[in-house]
């Protein structure tokens, strides 16, 4: 009731008597509000007759904080802010403002899947929709700019997506609030920046910018010219710490040619074990590269065909040594606990040399007659673990294909890794098709309760076939009576990656069912429940992506679905 934060003293006519007075007042007010009035009697000048205490305690207490504010002095004048730098992208259409403030209203409810209810959760769009209006080229409004600021902030998945759509203006507002400082340490592509073309300005910006815009300033340049970005980077290497050295290396990733090679050569000497490692590591990258080279001679030594076997078996004799060479190329000399010292050093190797490597060594074989041989004293699981990042590391499909083997079969029984964690990074590496194709297949054969991790790499929307393969399998859960909530997460990745045209197709499955007489208690008004917030996730969706193209959608797209007619 009374403002005891304030930083100016009141003007006192009367001095500094009349001050005391003031403050001695004030101090009662707040004491008698504390312990009430019944058990501290408020200052006897305020017990106006007529009034009981709790009221005339009210009617002291607010014109004091009256007499406080009306007495303040003015605050010191400051310069003013410059203003934020002008972003040209596109104004986002009305609807789809309207949907942007609902879904930041909503992002502080309960999500994931455990909760309850056929009502879409908001919160898991967010990341959807934020994607959807980059890629339309949209600005984020200016009145959404702290509430989206706020939610990157609680959610670091969003702060790609968010700080892009927050532009220019959103990087201004954050330098006055120390809650969002991580965008200006983060941000990507928030910057105004100059024209790559500009010498004096990118020299400028990179040598004074904030960190995220020199991080945004070398891809800018890249994308234009990538000898200019090197030369801008090596410019100040030497100057850089080693956590910055490493996330500039890493945006090497982009466009990475061997013309990169000469830098990254220099850079397997940097006085950073994580530099050179992730310089050994796009080396690596590069079929032709000299460090690529060195791992396939080496790697080849250590690999090749048993002559006394007939020339059908695969024989290993790992390295005996990691020499200093070795080390200075990326082999890391000790392994972690339980690993042995040569099979550690072994995998390395295999893992850095071209997959190119293996047919012209072992025989003129196909990638998938040699994964089919037989390998000699138990060395097998090492030698196609070796490969199998070899693939992950060089985006190999074919490779990847036959390291993964049918879907049909078993993970365990086949060439490739069983975990699944694993087969997700060799997937990952095929066209959005196949790797759609695959995991159709895998699903068909395997059910859901292992395919969790292997949706997670496939490109959203689903392909129709992946879509039709995961809905069929919920409900042939449902029928069998199966535990529902196991699949709540599978039903969350559907909410976020189904087709939206699919949502008429499944407003059958939305229909209560007779539960089997060993079903979990209550399966069947679950299953029911989780397909109605399916169907209205896809409408959502739907509604969602026709506002930011700019149509009007029907505004009650977000509402559960009605159950389907038994």
């Amino acid at each position: 009731m009374t403002d005891t934060t304030r930083t100016n003293d009141p003007v006192d006519p009367a001095g500094s008597a009349g001050t005391t007075r003031v403050t001695t007042l004030g101090e009662g007010l707040v004491t008698s509000a504390l312990l009430g009035t019944e058990r501290r009697t408020p200052p006897a000048e305020i017990l106006a007759p007529g009034k009981e205490a709790p009221t005339a305690l009210l009617d002291a207490a607010a014109l004091h904080t009256v007499r406080r504010r009306a007495g303040l002095l003015p605050a010191r004048a400051a310069a003013r802010p410059e203003p934020a730098a002008h972003d040209g992208r596109a104004r986002l259409p009305e609807a789809a403002g309207r949907r942007l403030g609902r879904l930041l209203a909503d992002r502080s409810g309960s999500s994931g899947g455990g909760r309850r209810g056929a009502a879409p959760d908001l919160t898991e769009l967010l990341p959807q929709w934020l994607a959807a209006a980059n890629e339309h080229g949209y600005r984020a409004p200016a009145a959404v700019l702290p509430a989206l600021l706020d939610a990157a902030r609680a959610r670091t998945d969003l702060r790609p997506q968010a700080l892009t759509f927050a532009g220019p203006r959103g990087l201004w507002l954050a330098r006055f609030n120390p809650e969002w400082k991580f965008a200006l340490r983060g941000a990507s592509g928030g910057a105004l920046l100059p024209d790559p073309g500009d010498g004096e300005a990118v020299r400028l910006l990179w040598e004074e910018g904030l960190f995220a815009e020199r991080v945004a300033l070398l891809a800018a340049v890249r994308a234009q010219d990538a000898e200019a970005s090197r030369a801008l980077l090596a410019s100040t290497w030497s100057t850089e710490r080693a956590e910055d050295r490493l996330m500039f290396l890493d945006s090497l990733r982009t466009g990475l040619s061997g013309a990169d090679e000469p830098f990254l050569e220099r850079a397997l000497s940097d006085r950073s074990r994580n530099v050179r490692h992730t310089a050994a590591e796009l080396l690596s990258s590069l079929p032709g590269s000299a460090l690529a080279g060195r791992m396939a001679a080496r790697a080849a030594t250590c690999v090749s065909m048993d002559r006394t076997g007939g020339g059908q078996v695969i024989t290993v004799e790992a390295p005996h040594e990691c020499d200093a060479d070795m080390q200075r190329d990326g082999v890391v000399p000790a392994p972690p606990a339980g690993r042995g010292e040569r099979s550690w050093w072994l995998g390395q190797l295999v893992e850095a040399a071209p997959l190119d490597t293996w047919p012209a060594r072992l025989g003129g074989r196909t990638p998938g007659e040699i994964v089919a041989l037989p390998v000699l004293d138990g060395w097998a699981d090492e030698l196609h673990a070796a490969w199998c990042r070899a693939a992950v590391r060089q985006r190999d499909a074919r490779w990847s294909t036959v390291l993964l083997g049918s879907p049909a079969a078993s993970p365990a029984a086949g060439p490739g890794p069983s975990s699944l964690a694993e087969r997700a990074k060799l997937l990952a590496t095929l066209p959005p098709a196949e790797r759609a194709s695959w995991v159709a297949s895998f699903i068909a054969a395997h059910g859901l309760s292992e395919a969790f991790q292997l949706l997670g790499v496939c490109a959203v929307p689903w392909a129709q076939p992946l879509g039709r393969a995961v809905v069929d399998a919920l409900d042939i859960a449902r029928d069998a009576g199966s535990y529902p909530w196991s699949f709540s997460g599978v039903m969350g990745l559907a909410e976020r990656c189904l087709d939206p045209a699919e949502a008429s197709r499944l407003e059958l499955l939305t229909a209560a069912q007779d539960e089997p007489e060993d079903a979990s208690p209550g399966a069947g008004g679950y299953w029911s429940e989780a397909f109605r917030r399916l169907v209205s996730t896809l409408r959502l969706r739907a509604s969602m992506l026709a506002e930011l193209n700019g149509h009007d959608g029907p505004d009650d797209l977000g509402q559960p679905a009605e159950p389907a007619a038994r």
